[in-house]
């Protein structure tokens, strides 16, 4: 097995340890990039097209011309993955990340004598680093709190439109942490209303029906749609509509959604309980409905993850 994995950079691939881009780029002056993380289920990456999608609306948005057509980044995408997979143990699931900028900003031009063009980057990353650590809190839920930071509204900058400007989030998880260390941030509106956490939507239940916040001031994940669509699938009622930290208080239950970890139990919120503080009946049916989807046990994945990490043996 090898353990040199490559990243795609504007059309070529280079070492991951060389991957480099410009300090004059408008990724590093502005956060100016637009961005995707898929993951794989026995290596194959689930949804790919749903996220080339969307990051493809990001770069319309953006007014970002990357060089290359959907069906080109596909490309790219596929061949990033099977140049890395001999990188990565059997049964080791993976993130692909696309990271695309309009490259280095005009005034920088001199410096770049062969011309401008926009950055693209695409890499694969063992997902045994983020799920390791999740491993247990898949059987006793999350500590789902309130910062103070409040989520950016769609007025200012839309946040379905899925970019690197997230200093919002940073701070967010660094003021819950200053409570917690290891509660999950879920953020608010300017108007009170529950919108997603920092990199995850989120989801409660009550009286045995689904409910998620509107899709307006959310990134519209895709995680969080297959949840939908799960929820259809098994006959349970679900809603998109504004939502209170009071609801959380009065729910049965809640979870994150989010890529990587794809269904994480909240079984507290603001230090209160949620319902009667486990992991709770319907979040279970969904988990379930989703392995059965992606035909992998997800905390069976991380628990393996977990001792993998505590062995050494990555």
């Amino acid at each position: 097995m090898s353990t040199q994995r490559t990243v795609y950079l504007n059309g070529d691939f280079v070492p991951e340890a060389d991957a480099r881009i410009s300090i004059f780029d408008s990724a590093v002056m502005f956060g100016d990039m637009i961005f995707e993380t898929t993951r794989t289920f026995h290596g194959q990456p689930f949804r790919l097209r749903e996220h080339l999608a969307r990051l493809y609306v990001g770069l319309r948005t953006l007014e970002i011309d990357c060089g290359l057509t959907p069906e080109d980044m596909e490309s790219a995408t596929l061949a990033t993955i099977e140049r890395n997979r001999p990188c990565f143990a059997d049964g080791v699931d993976f993130q692909i990340v696309h990271n695309v900028s309009r490259g280095p900003l005009g005034i920088y031009q001199p410096v770049f004598p062969q011309g401008l063009q926009a950055t693209v980057t695409i890499n694969c990353w063992p997902l045994t680093w983020h799920l390791a650590p999740l491993a247990e809190k898949y059987g006793t839920g999350v500590h789902a709190v309130i910062p103070q930071q409040l989520a950016v509204p769609a007025r200012l900058i839309d946040p379905k439109i899925k970019n690197r400007s997230r200093i919002h989030y940073q701070n967010a998880n660094l003021q819950v942490r200053k409570i917690d260390p290891q509660a999950w941030a879920l953020l608010i509106d300017e108007d009170g209303f529950l919108t997603e956490g920092t990199g995850s939507n989120f989801f409660i239940v009550k009286e045995n029906h689904l409910l998620t916040p509107e899709p307006r001031n959310v990134l519209r994940g895709v995680t969080r749609q297959t949840v939908l669509e799960l929820a259809a699938r098994i006959g349970l009622p679900c809603r998109e509509c504004n939502l209170e930290p009071y609801d959380v208080m009065t729910a049965d239950e809640a979870f994150f959604t989010s890529t990587p970890f794809s269904i994480m139990p909240a079984t507290r919120f603001n230090g209160h309980a949620v319902g009667a503080g486990v992991v709770g009946p319907i979040t279970q049916r969904l988990m379930e409905a989703w392995n059965a989807l992606v035909e992998v046990d997800m905390v069976a994945q991380a628990r393996l993850y977990a001792e993998q990490v505590k062995q050494g043996q990555v």
